[in-house]
């Protein structure tokens, strides 16, 4: 066994699962960049995430191959990222692998000059191309280099385009709403939801927009849009049945075989998603869905300080203790049967659809499938599920990368808040305060700025970027709304001024990934793309334009108005790629209502409250210390105009029904 290369001294889970490879790799910084240009080598840039299936299988085939580590480390410089602490580091070479190959992924592999510019790349490649490659690419680095400074010079110009940007005169508005609804609706998937072919992700975000399309459009196309997808995604295996909480995606239509890592974001975005579902569409079953997202996470993710892990493997020990995808969560007839007897075994492989053949080689990754938007379990299959997750418990548990990472667990934070308003769970605000306390208490630093990520073993790391501190913004801003905190609002107004202090671009407006004084990389990118989270900027509207209905400064509308003038012209390129920024143009649209609240009337602040999620802004006057659904007195609320209740019912209902705005003008999709 070789000792341990210098990602022993790590903190990242990623970079530590690498640190017994017979490969000499660096961590990304200066001491890298140093060797290789005193070498004369290109340096060969690995990056990927704990969780990731391919990057296990790519480290099995290659990393941990003596034959292939001996020619890395003979003719490269070799640097390993992990993408989830270094998102900076990964968006700038993601940039150049797509420019290069038409796509992007994990593992990723990247070969730069010792400047760390980029001349080639791709995604995962199995050992025998591999090898291929690196003796392709040393020929090049010593025989034809000057070939290269084209590539160099094409793909630097690719990987700096969004700092080029120039904004639009105008915000985008309706009609480019209307335009990328009608995008989504014709790659909509009627049968099984979701957009586009397999492999099929979440999307939540633009599920969102289509939502908001559905109630304040009433449209009905866009709101078979949403529930086909949202019953699909439960039934399906991407929803872990047992334990709640989804996984990243699907890679058939069906939803059916996911790969199986667990990411903290994922739980966030889709558990919002199925809350305002439940609550604008008054759909129960979707209220029961995001609250067992929310256990879950509140269970496996939780760590004891207050701060929730990243992520949960793929892969885990079968049986017969091979590492082996999705081996703690799939059953067969008779694993079920020993656990719950033959009556109540027959009872939970009928109601999760298993087979003596599987449908998982040659198991039964459990689903409900054939019985779509019915998830309400009678009491002898809630009694199978409670047996058997206690069950599965005592399996091999999948590998959890237990960094927290302010971004996601700011994500997290503004969900656990909305929702437990929502829910009127006290519980899950009380989860949230202290997930907030944790994230001031550890990962700010003393001069105001905050920091990316947590380890309990390594303490706080990274520059915080754009990302994080948007999120933050937004996380404090539902906090303050749900607790009824004064301290939250001034943590997200704290929070907002060094985000626009610091990563604000005065020239023409948007946020830099990285802080001016942050580390330089080769260019200074924005990130304007919604992919498996929402861009900086698109977080970054939404949470000053809720701010600044809170505190009456107006500067916040101001620069989240220049971000969506920054993206207008970028919109009908990427349709699909600013759904939470498009939800940010529907808010500014829409507006803001003031209600006053006077008496004790607890019974209209949580209507107010649920019935206009998921975009009320709600701001107390004193007592500003107890939550929404408690009594108030001589209170007020800033309530954005969206969701609004559809029809009096009661005496409620009736007052709310005076404030419900008017069918909006987006269109309905077909």
């Amino acid at each position: 066994m070789t000792a341990p290369n210098r990602l022993a001294q790590e903190t990242s889970p990623y970079l530590r699962q690498h640190q017994d490879n017979p490969v000499d790799w660096y961590p990304w910084g200066p001491e890298a960049f140093a060797a290789a240009t005193a070498a004369d080598r290109p340096i060969l840039l690995s990056v990927g995430y704990s969780a990731c299936h391919w990057c296990h299988v790519m480290a099995h085939e290659c990393f941990e191959d003596a034959e292939v580590a001996a020619v890395m480390n003979r003719l490269f410089v070799n640097v390993k990222v992990d993408r989830e602490e270094r998102p900076d580091v990964d968006a700038v070479y993601m940039e150049a692998v797509q420019a290069m190959t038409g796509r992007g992924g994990w593992p990723m592999t990247v070969f730069l000059t010792p400047e760390g510019k980029p001349f080639f790349g791709g995604t995962y490649f199995p050992r025998t191309q591999f090898l291929q490659l690196l003796a392709g690419v040393d020929d090049v680095w010593r025989t034809r280099r000057g070939e290269l400074a084209k590539n160099v010079d094409a793909l630097m110009e690719a990987v700096n385009r969004s700092a080029a940007l120039e904004p639009a005169k105008a915000v985008p508005g309706v009609a480019e709403m209307n335009a990328v609804l009608k995008g989504l609706a014709g790659s909509f998937d009627r049968e099984w939801g979701g957009f586009g072919p397999a492999p099929k992700f979440p999307n939540s975000m633009n599920l969102e927009l289509m939502l908001r399309a559905a109630v304040l459009g009433n449209s009905a196309g866009a709101r078979q849009v949403v529930e086909t997808t949202l019953d699909a995604m439960a039934a399906g295996g991407i929803h872990d049945h047992l334990g709640g909480g989804f996984a990243r995606y699907s890679v058939d239509a069906e939803w059916l075989v996911p790969h199986f890592e667990k990411m903290l974001y994922d739980q966030a975005l889709v558990a919002r998603l199925y809350v305002r579902a439940g609550c604008a569409l008054g759909i129960e079953r979707y209220a029961r869905v995001a609250e067992e997202i929310i256990e879950y996470v509140l269970r496996d993710l939780r760590r004891p300080e207050g701060g929730f892990a990243s992520a949960q493997d793929a892969d885990s020990l079968d049986d017969q203790g091979r590492s082996r995808e999705g081996a703690f969560y799939v059953w067969t007839p008779a694993q079920v049967l020993a656990v719950l007897g033959p009556e109540l075994g027959a009872a939970a492989i009928e109601w999760y659809e298993i087979t003596e053949e599987g449908n998982f080689e040659g198991a039964n990754i459990l689903s409900r499938r054939r019985h779509r938007g019915v998830l309400d379990r009678p009491p002898e299959i809630e009694q199978a599920r409670a047996r058997l997750l206690a069950a599965r418990a005592e399996r091999p548990v999948p590998a959890l990368d237990d960094k927290v990472l302010t971004e996601w667990n700011g994500l997290m934070l503004a969900t656990l808040a909305e929702a437990a308003a929502a829910h009127q769970r006290a519980d899950w605000l009380a989860a949230a305060i202290a997930n907030a306390e944790f994230l001031v208490e550890h990962l700010r630093r003393p001069d105001g700025g905050w920091y990316r990520s947590w380890q309990r073993d390594g303490g706080a790391r990274h520059a915080a970027l754009a990302a994080d501190c948007a999120a933050l913004v937004d996380g404090f801003t539902r906090l303050a709304e749900a607790s009824g905190q004064r301290r939250w609002l001034e943590a997200a107004r704290e929070c907002a001024d060094h985000l626009l202090d610091r990563f604000w671009d005065v020239d023409k407006g948007g946020l830099f990934t990285t802080a001016e004084d942050g580390e330089r990389l080769i260019v200074r990118q924005k990130e304007l793309l919604d992919n498996a989270t929402p861009s900086a900027n698109s977080i970054a509207a939404n949470a000053l334009y809720r701010l600044a209905a809170l505190t009456g400064e107006m500067r916040y509308s101001h620069q989240a108005d220049q971000i969506l003038q920054l993206l207008a012209s970028m919109i009908p390129k990427a349709a699909a790629a600013f759904g939470h920024l498009l939800v940010a143009v529907d808010l500014r649209r829409v507006g803001l209502t003031e209600i006053a609240v006077v008496g004790d009337r607890p019974d209209l602040v949580a209507a107010i409250q649920t019935r206009y999620l998921p975009n009320a802004v709600l701001a107390w006057g004193e007592p500003y210390d107890s939550p929404l659904w408690a009594s108030r007195t001589d209170g007020f609320a800033y309530v954005c105009r969206d969701y609004a209740c559809q029809a009096p019912q009661d005496s409620v209902d009736g007052l709310l029904a005076q404030l419900a705005v008017p069918t909006g003008p987006m269109s309905a999709p077909s």
